[in-house]
């Protein structure tokens, strides 16, 4: 049985803030800084011959099986480096290219908009007359045809936390002879995945895995086309023998070839040390926490603040780990939130969106986060000038 107590005494949460923004940013876990300090050390004492001895270069790979733990990947098919927009590119081209008969790229309006850019992206690069087609996200299962060569989607909304039945659509696309491209950024470690179901899986780490602004994403490729999915981004760390030095490109074996990139070594001791707090959690009972979190809050919002409208779906069973809210001032009422220690966050143009993450947020922060938004409700403490003003980050 897990132990939210404890883990909860992982993280360092601020005094008097309730922090319900881990969808966007998870809290810093209280082990990462002597990680990283590890790291440090041996990069001061150890220089270039870290590499080897301290087994930077390793690292992709065995950060990789214990994210491909936490999501249903098998040991071995997925790799940790770069940002979620170049995993979402490798993805999407290597489906593309095991697909060459076929021109469509299926998604949704409600995925989020960074992997439509790199659909369009990639679409320019390729200068082969592929279409990137939009369908609202009830839609996507009829829209599954022999015309489609990549069902791209990410799982969770991240405005709405709406969620998508992920083995039912794998199934329909492949049966259409599709391949299946899934955004796990709002998934992975909010509850159980099976990403072994589909063809590719990519995500961020700096979300429900709490690995810090910036962490490193993640790549995983189904087995079948571990051998065969050739890499866009052919870097050097992604050839058979990066330091041969070949002057042309051979691809390494299976998920090896989807490195890119030097990895990133420190921000890696960081998300080494987030992982450590998900040893011993039982993903199923995370997720039974967080539906009753999430239940107990809707309940207290809307018993106490009529004027907001729920925004996620009403079945627990189709929504992720948050829950939102519509009004139309939506920013002054979030930001007035956010002043009195109340992290949430805002999605244009009306969004208040609440990361509910069990593995440090309990009832008395639920009821906390009710109570103060009712004041600031009943009050229009939110009606404020200085509310209003839009920062860079929202």
């Amino acid at each position: 049985m897990t132990d939210f107590d404890a883990t909860r005494a992982l993280f360092h949460l601020p005094e008097g803030v309730t922090y319900l923004d881990g969808n966007s940013l998870g809290p810093l876990p209280r082990a990462a800084a002597a990680r990283m300090a590890q790291v440090q050390a041996e990069w001061g004492e150890m220089l270039i011959t870290g590499w080897n001895k301290a087994g930077w270069m390793v690292q992709p790979a065995r950060l990789g099986d214990r994210i491909g733990a936490l999501i249903g990947a098998a040991p071995g098919t997925t790799v940790v480096g770069d940002t979620l927009s170049i995993k979402v590119y490798q993805a999407l081209a290597s489906a593309l290219d095991l697909r060459p008969d076929r021109r469509v790229i299926l998604s949704d309006t409600g995925n989020f908009p960074t992997d439509l850019y790199m659909a369009e992206g990639l679409i320019r690069t390729l200068g082969q007359g592929h279409d990137l087609r939009l369908v609202a996200p009830e839609a996507v299962a009829g829209a599954i045809t022999d015309e489609v060569a990549v069902l791209m989607l990410t799982e969770v909304d991240y405005r709405t936390g709406r969620r998508h039945d992920m083995a039912d659509l794998v199934a329909r696309a492949h049966a259409a002879g599709a391949l299946v491209v899934w955004d796990l950024a709002h998934s992975a470690g909010a509850f159980e995945v099976d990403a072994g179901a589909a063809d590719f899986a990519v995500g961020c780490t700096y979300k429900y895995l709490n690995g810090g602004p910036g962490a490193p994403a993640f790549i995983t490729v189904n087995p079948v086309h571990a051998e065969a999915a050739l890499p866009a981004l052919s870097g050097w760390l992604g050839h058979a023998a990066p330091f041969a030095f070949d002057l042309g490109y051979r691809p390494g074996t299976g998920i090896q070839r989807m490195r890119v990139g030097t990895p990133p070594v420190l921000q890696m001791a960081a998300l080494d040390a987030a992982l450590d707090v998900f040893d011993g959690v039982d993903l199923g009972a995370l997720r039974t926490r967080s539906v009753a979190l999430s239940e107990r809050f809707i309940a207290g919002v809307e018993a106490a603040c009529p004027a907001l409208t729920l925004a996620s779906p009403r079945d627990a069973g189709q929504r992720g780990s948050q829950v939102s809210f519509r009004h139309p001032d939506g920013y002054a009422i979030m930001q007035a939130l956010i002043a009195r220690g109340v992290i949430g966050d805002f999605r244009a143009p009306d969004i208040l969106r609440f990361g509910i993450t069990p593995l440090y947020i309990g009832e008395a922060d639920i009821d906390r986060a009710v109570t103060v938004l009712a004041e600031i409700m009943d009050t229009a403490e939110w009606d404020d000038p200085a509310f209003r003003v839009r920062a860079a980050v929202t």
